[in-house]
């Protein structure tokens, strides 16, 4: 099967310069494929998980799977054709390649993502770069200035590609709230480089 991603990656892009040396890339339909939704919905080894936050455990509230794919193979073939294409255009600028990729299933509205930057490893004292992939229903990413501000809410699609990158990671919070609006199952792929989590 042929996987559909735009030609030129900056085909329909938007850099948006925050504040404090941060950055987001927006790719609006870089996927082109309707059916890959549903082949990783079916094959990807989906699981739940619980956190401790305060004083229990708690379910986290989506569905996981996480794969370094600098030792292990890509869990659907088409992850490394996105992961190929994101390091031809990104390599450079970040100085290394994407390693890992780590999706999220949000069953529903209920499933959700808590304000948070990506600061396990690395991302906690260097810039770098997370790039996320959207497929199924549209949800909303938000992101505000660390400690608190006015957010932005930008709308992720079917296919759309989010790259956030500079101090973003450090410096804002990204998160995906509830809704209570009617809605779908969306899948995310995150690429990051080894070591940020």
């Amino acid at each position: 099967m042929t996987y559909a991603v735009q030609e030129t990656l900056f085909d329909h892009a938007d850099r948006r310069y925050l504040s404090d040396g941060a950055w987001v890339d927006i790719r609006s339909r870089w996927v082109d494929d309707d059916g890959l939704f549903d082949q990783l919905l079916a094959s990807i080894p989906w699981r739940a998980e619980r956190r401790p936050m305060y004083d229990r455990v708690v379910d986290v509230p989506r569905l996981m799977s996480f794969h370094d794919l600098a030792v292990e193979p890509a869990p659907h073939p088409h992850i490394d054709v996105l992961r190929a294409r994101l390091n031809q255009t990104y390599a450079d600028e970040l100085g290394e390649p994407f390693t890992t990729a780590g999706l999220c299933l949000y069953r529903d509205g209920n499933d959700s993502v808590a304000w948070h930057g990506d600061k396990i490893g690395r991302g906690r004292d260097e810039d770098t770069m997370v790039a996320i992939v959207s497929l199924g229903a549209t949800r909303t990413l938000a992101l505000r200035p660390k400690g608190g501000g006015g957010a932005l809410r930008l709308p992720q699609g079917h296919g759309d590609l989010l790259v956030m990158g500079g101090s973003c990671q450090r410096t804002w919070e990204h998160s995906i709230p509830k809704t209570t609006k009617p809605c779908g199952p969306r899948i995310s792929i995150q690429f990051r480089p080894h070591n940020v989590r």
